[in-house]
């Protein structure tokens, strides 16, 4: 018995490469993480493209890893007019004054101390849970903290890639994992 794949995802694998490409992007900013996922079509369901999408994060080298991060605008910053960028962060959506502040300069701290964006999976966060989340990485090592930005972006892929072809962000977590 042969399975009917999703008709999002019937789309992804028929798309032009360029088309395909151009769609993984704006899930991953990395093009080395887009092709990869990219090489892999067609896929004969969503978890197939998601444990894809895990295995080209897993496969990042550090500047894969660090381009897939400049693609990210900072916490407490979605950039403007991007309605993903929006959606990920809307738990700053009427943050205080003071709680922006407090992001602002703690994202200037992170970005001096490792070189890079902070990177959480914000998705049904509130600004005080990833201010605090920010805090406590900001105590970690680079390499540490290399590692939880990596599972972070991972995260975040899932949900976009589950989005892309299903309309909806439901499967953020790796199998096995808690969402």
């Amino acid at each position: 018995m042969t399975s009917i794949p999703e008709p999002g995802l019937a789309r992804f694998n028929a798309s032009a490469d360029s088309a395909a490409l151009a769609a993984l992007h704006e899930v991953c900013a990395g093009r080395a993480w887009g092709g990869a996922v990219l090489a892999g079509r067609p896929y004969a369901t969503v978890d197939d493209l998601l444990a894809a999408g895990d295995r080209a994060t897993a496969g990042l080298t550090d500047t894969g890893l660090a381009e897939a991060l400049a693609g990210h605008p900072p916490i407490g910053r979605p950039t403007p007019g991007d309605p993903v960028s929006a959606r990920e962060q809307r738990g700053l959506a009427g943050a205080s004054e003071r709680l922006t502040t407090e992001l602002a300069e703690l994202n200037l701290a992170y970005e001096e101390k490792f070189g890079h964006v902070f990177l959480i999976c914000a998705t049904g966060m509130t600004g005080e849970r990833m201010r605090d989340a920010l805090e406590e990485r900001l105590r970690h090592t680079p390499e540490r903290e290399r590692a939880i930005a990596r599972a972070e972006l991972g995260r975040i892929n899932r949900i976009r890639l589950s989005r892309l072809v299903t309309g909806t962000g439901t499967r953020a977590a790796a199998p096995g994992q808690a969402p």
